[in-house]
């Protein structure tokens, strides 16, 4: 039930900072968005997961899995065999915000990528200087992170600890090369909570694309962990603990060479160190992408507008770099921005926010991808450029 609420909680939190900024009617998103709370919160409150119970085969399985109760295997089976009422919600959300919300994604707008210290980073409050609510302001469309990285994060973590040490306890020893059968047990019981830390990353990944797709696939997807940890391995070690550990570093390139956003920010309380730790490896990473605009803030009682200052001079690059983006888009589809927008003006299913926009390889922006993909059904309808 929790990692349902995170899941639907991370989606409908990204789709409004990605909605948001296109809006024609300001304040509609975040109407629309109350509504799909409360749909998300009547459907919540009305699984209740504690009256699953196991049969008697599910039971004896479950006692000889890694699980905390008997009937956790039941209910596991539940969430995935079931139709999943939250999915319904989602598409309900989906529907709800097509029909009440209009967008214009002809508009180029910056993506700021916002990474840091989990809390600074999840949270919209004066605890980081209310921070999205400002870049949107400024003009910039926000990309937030989602719960669920940190989760598998630290699931990937356990299993790599787990692998690294063969499976052994802090104070237990691989047994003797004579004793067949305790090599044998060990070996079992090495091989089995492998096998569920795998199905564990299965299920949560399968999960989260489940509402993902429901609610119309306009938020990203999880990155996968070992592409991250495998990023970050030149520049922060994958057992070096505390605060983010290597996502601090593997994000900022990720989200670079994906081309999914103009700059990335990150957030962070004054003298947190694992972050400290973080930007220092940093200054490595820019120095080896020198387009990436990367910029590190932290949050104290008095450096509001410092931080302001330092994002603005930051988001400025971030706006160059986003309108000759769609400047240069715009000149190669050879339609002039009022065609564009007037064909989208004649087709509602354009102007609805939870559209399929194709991102094209080496373009960043939402309106740039969206200009291409409005281009490519005007040649297809023959209309002239």
């Amino acid at each position: 039930m929790l990692l349902n609420a995170l899941f639907i909680g991370d989606l409908l939190n990204e789709v409004a900072y990605h909605i948001r900024p296109y809006e024609v009617v300001p304040g509609s998103t975040n109407a629309a968005f109350a509504e799909c709370l409360e749909i998300c919160q009547k459907e919540l409150s009305s699984k209740n997961f504690a009256e699953i119970k196991g049969g008697w085969l599910s039971r004896t399985i479950g006692k000889r899995l890694p699980l905390s109760g008997p009937d956790d295997l039941a209910k596991i089976l539940d969430q995935l065999r079931s139709s999943n009422t939250f999915l319904k919600a989602m598409r309900d959300c989906k529907d709800l915000l097509n029909e009440k919300v209009e967008v214009d994604y002809s508009r180029a707008k910056p993506i700021v990528k916002v990474t840091g210290e989990f809390w600074a980073q999840t949270t919209e409050g004066d605890g980081n200087f209310k921070m999205f609510t400002f870049l949107e302001g400024e003009g910039a469309q926000v990309l937030v992170e989602p719960v669920a990285t940190w989760i598998g994060y630290m699931l990937h973590g356990a299993t790599s600890h787990f692998r690294d040490c063969g499976g052994l306890a802090p104070n237990e020893t691989p047994a003797r090369w004579w004793n067949l059968f305790g090599k044998l047990k060990q070996s079992w019981k090495y091989r089995t909570k492998l096998l569920t830390f795998k199905i564990a990353d299965h299920i949560l990944n399968r999960e989260y694309r489940r509402l993902q797709e429901a609610l119309g696939g306009t938020a990203h997807l999880l990155v996968d962990q070992k592409i991250l940890q495998h990023l970050g391995e030149p520049y922060y070690h994958k057992h070096a603990e505390g605060g983010e550990g290597y996502l601090e570093v593997a994000k900022n390139i990720y989200y670079a060479q994906s081309n999914l956003c103009h700059m990335v920010l990150s957030l962070k309380p004054f003298g947190c160190m694992p972050s400290t730790q973080s930007d220092g490896a940093q200054a490595a990473v820019v120095s080896h992408y020198p387009d990436m605009i990367f910029l590190p803030v932290e949050t104290s009682g008095e450096g509001d507008i410092n931080a302001y200052s330092r994002s603005q001079m930051a988001l400025g690059e971030a706006k160059v770099k986003c309108k000759a983006e769609f400047a240069e888009v715009l000149g190669r589809t050879g339609y002039k921005l009022d065609q564009i927008q007037k064909y989208t003006a004649e087709h509602r299913e354009l102007r609805r926010p939870i559209q399929h926009i194709p991102h094209q390889k080496g373009v960043v922006g939402t309106g740039a991808n969206f200009v291409l993909h409005v281009a490519s059904l005007m040649r297809a309808a023959g209309i002239p450029s």
